[in-house]
């Protein structure tokens, strides 16, 4: 079975290697296979999230042809909470449906 392996280690760099498995293989012995967890052993030591097609998934799961084995890093930021700062930064006046407005218009419109 031929499978893919895709891990960004930080921004802007990602690692992809594709790997011929035997049939049966789990995703955890995948990243052995590939020599990830000796070479990245944050995969292991930090618990990273692994999954399949964008998909959580455990290291126990059954590869298929063709699968995309993916390792996840945590956020650094909420993406919720730094929408928020970058809208406070920019003031509601200046932002969104409110930055041209005509005038005599209603607010929003």
């Amino acid at each position: 079975m031929k499978i893919e392996l895709v891990y960004a280690s930080a921004a802007r760099t990602v690692h992809r290697t594709v790997l011929e498995v035997p049939e049966g293989c789990c995703l955890g012995q995948a990243l052995a296979l590939a020599g990830w967890l000796d070479r990245f052993p944050e995969i292991d030591g930090q618990g990273l999230v692994v999954g399949l097609w964008n998909r959580k998934a455990t290291r126990e799961s059954e590869l298929r042809d063709g699968d995309r084995v993916e390792v996840y890093r945590g956020l650094r930021v909420d993406p919720k909470v730094a929408r928020r700062e970058r809208f406070a930064g920019q003031g509601a006046r200046t932002a969104g449906l409110f930055s041209r407005r005509r005038p005599g218009a209603k607010p929003g419109y």
